[in-house]
Formats: C-alpha cells, structure tokens, sequence
C-alpha cells in the first residue's frame, strides 16, 4: 500500500470513529472500501459475464458531482419514477462502478433496479449493446440510509474517456427527498415507472438541469496514474458555462490531461458547488449553496473522496465568495481556512494545490476595500506558505489594463463568472506537474 491510500485508510477510520454513517441492505459503504481492488462478487444468474472481479489495474475517479442538499419538491423522494443521470467521463477503463448518496435523504431510500450505459448521442438513448446492471453486494436492490453512501459491484463494460455515460436508478417506493447537485450545466432526464433497463430514450420526457442521487463514477484502468479532487466554488462549477457542452474548467484541464504530450494520465473530480464558501455554511434560504468547504473536506475531498478514486491531490479554489458576500470575512480568516484545510489534506496524504482569487470588478458587489482584501489574499498564497504549489487564475483571467476586472472576452456579462474561453483559459494556466504527488513534482508557486 503506498504512503498516500495508508493516510487516506487511515482518514478514513477516523471518519468511522467520529460516526460516518453507513448503508442498509445489501449495499457497501463507500468510506469502508479501500483503494485495493474488492474481492469479486458473486455472479448474478442472468448476466453473469457483466460483473467482473477487479484482479487488474486500479480504480480511478473519473467522475464525481458535490451534492448539495435536498432538492425542492421531494419531500417523498421520486417513487416509481427512473432517473437518468447524463455524466462525462475523464479517464476511461474497462470496468465500471458508481457511487450514490442520501446524504441529504430524511428516510432510507431503496434502488430495486440500477443500470449503466453509454449514451448514443449525448441525451437519454443508450446505445443497447453497453447497457448493464450494476449489482450490490451481489444483490440487485440496494437500500441507503439516510447521511450513506454506497459503491456498486464492478461491471465489466469499455469506458472511453471523454464519453457520456448514462447512470439509471428506479426506486419503486416513497423516500426522503432527493440529495441532489443543483447546477449541472448538463441535461439529465426521468420517466415514470421502471425504465432502467430500456436502451430507448422515449420515455424520458421529465428533464433537469440537477444530477441526483449520483455522486461518483470509477472506471478500472491499468493506464490511469491516479486523480486530482477538485473543491471549488461556481468557477469549479461551471457557471454560466455553455450547458450540454462540458466547458468548464476542469472539463478543459481533463482535455489537456488526455491530449498534451507527456502529460500525466489524471481522472479529474469536479467537487465544485456554486455559491459555496470556504468557512461558512449556506444561508437558509439559499441552501444549495451547501456546507462550508472547511465542513465538507473530510466527505468531499478526503476519505470519501482519496479512498477508492486513486486521488493523490486537491485542488483548492474557494475563498471568493467569502470575501465577496455577506457575511464577509476578513482576509487573515480565509487565509487562515485555506491553511486548515491544507494542513487537514497533508495528513490525509494528499498534495495541495490552491488557486488564486479571480476577479469580480464590474460585479454588483464589488468595492475598492474587496479589491484590497483580494489582492491581500492573493499575495499571501504567491508568497508561499498557503499551498503546496499555486494555480494563479487571476493573472490568467484578469485584464491587463484593469488588473481587478476580468478581461472583456472572458466576462460572462457579471463581472465574476468567466465565458467558456474565461474556462479554457483557466484550464491552459495549469502546470500539469503540479498536479502529481510530491514523489512526482516538487513543490512549486507558479
């Protein structure tokens, strides 16, 4: 086991012992599995070849979405209704397992049929030769409690990279309401009744711009040198990205990871929730915009995350909207968060990349003592002391003329959220070495 899994093993039973709560039925607790590969499970009777025992490479992350609370109009969750979650790849593998939540479920909510597939064409159609049931445990209803997560069987199926892949449960009963990721920038769909098997797309005809229950997708791959989690705020996000059309940063960067020469073979894990802060939770009306980052590290980032996905390093960009909402905070308390938190995943055994502060002159909230505060934080993560290395997106996004104001062509329209070229520009200011682990890179502040 090398040093980084045995900090994340050891994270996570520290998250056991501090009352990490776990599935019911037959489901797996996603923070009691090791990065190991699982022993095999027992075949299911009608398709026996598609669960595969996981004896070669390593499972990676190459894809995940934050949830972000519970979605509105879902008191008693979505019965006898299938959802259709539409994901995009980063890396690609020849097996598949996934990752649910009730995190932010208030009762046990049970999948009795859960599938995988790719899409046909990017929408809800499976092409039908890719279609498999997944199983837990070896059985095929898996029941979560509410606050758990569980991970899948492996099913044998050729992921590519950079493909959309189709995640389809069907709870037949009641439940709590729905954990959810509110912006997905991506369409996903549900129908009434059981539709999880149907390689056909007529009758999704409920569409959500929300991904929900899914929570993480990792591919078996031997090529695969690991994964970097991303904690982010609407940048990490994608806001205002073009939707259905994968621009957002980290979409970028997964590009480039798979493309550039010499580049390192990386999943990429958006864990980005807009609106999110780094050291204060949601307001109560506005509670989509989740728990502080600081709240989140330990499910989002560290055990939940390092365990399982191959993740060697965090990426960090948060702290904008802390400073720029109410209730604000000075920059000596974010930089003192941005501290913890890269204390927090160094004991994990993760390296820890953090970005700096992109700018938001021309925004409805912007004042000349915001623009002195970002600048106060930006200096300090530069100086070093903060990160591990820095990812500098303000020098990438900012205008040079008017260096607190995003260049023209990279201002979505609010002064804040960059255009898909702002994403792309974002993406092409990472060194890629950064990225790897300290064994793989050096330290580094530029």
């Amino acid at each position: 086991m090398s040093r980084r899994r045995a900090f994340a093993l050891l994270a996570w039973l520290m998250a056991v012992c501090l009352g990490v709560a776990v599935a019911l039925g037959t489901g797996r607790d996603a923070r009691r599995e090791p990065a190991a590969p699982p022993p095999p499970p027992a075949p299911h009777p009608d398709r026996p070849e598609e669960v595969v025992p996981a004896t070669r490479g390593e499972w990676v992350g190459t894809w995940s979405a934050a949830p972000c609370g519970a979605e509105p109009g879902t008191r008693g969750g979505l019965p006898d209704r299938t959802v259709r979650n539409v994901v995009r790849t980063s890396v690609g593998g020849t097996a598949v397992r996934v990752e649910l939540s009730n995190r932010y479920g208030t009762a046990p909510v049970t999948f009795s049929d859960v599938s995988v597939a790719l899409s046909a064409a990017g929408g809800p159609a499976a092409r039908p030769d890719t279609r498999r049931p997944l199983t837990f445990g070896g059985g095929r209803s898996v029941t979560v409690a509410p606050g758990a997560t569980v991970v899948s069987d492996a099913a044998r199926l050729t992921v590519p990279a950079s493909a959309d892949l189709l995640v389809s449960l069907y709870a037949p009963d009641p439940s709590g309401p729905v954990t959810y990721h509110r912006l997905a920038q991506q369409a996903s769909y549900a129908a009434m009744g059981n539709h999880a098997a149907s390689a056909s797309g007529v009758a999704f005809t409920q569409v959500t711009q929300s991904w929900r229950y899914l929570t993480g997708v990792q591919v078996l791959s031997t090529s695969a040198e690991g994964a970097i989690v991303v904690l982010g705020d609407s940048l990490t996000d994608g806001a205002l990205s073009t939707p259905g059309a994968n621009r957002r940063w980290t979409d970028a960067l997964a590009d480039r990871l798979r493309t550039e020469r010499g580049a390192p073979a990386l999943g990429v894990l958006n864990q980005g929730i807009s609106g999110n802060r780094l050291l204060r939770d949601a307001l109560p009306d506005r509670s989509f915009n989740g728990a502080s980052g600081l709240r989140r590290l330990p499910h989002d980032a560290l055990a939940g995350m390092a365990v399982g996905t191959g993740a060697d390093t965090l990426v960090v960009q948060l702290g904008v909207n802390d400073i720029l909402f109410e209730p604000r905070e000075s920059p000596e308390a974010v930089l003192a968060g941005m501290r913890v938190v890269t204390e927090r995943a160094r004991a994990a055994g993760l390296r820890v990349v953090g970005t700096t502060l992109t700018p938001f002159g021309g925004h409805a909230q912007e004042n000349a003592e915001l623009e002195r505060a970002r600048q106060r934080i930006n200096a300090e993560i530069r100086a070093g002391g903060v990160f591990d290395a820095v990812i500098d997106f303000d020098r990438a996004l900012r205008d040079p003329g008017a260096p607190g104001r995003l260049l023209p062509r990279y201002d979505s329209g609010d002064g804040l959220h960059p255009t898909d070229a702002g994403y792309a520009a974002m993406a092409a200011a990472v060194d890629l070495g950064t990225l790897l682990p300290a064994s793989g890179a050096s330290p580094s502040n530029g």
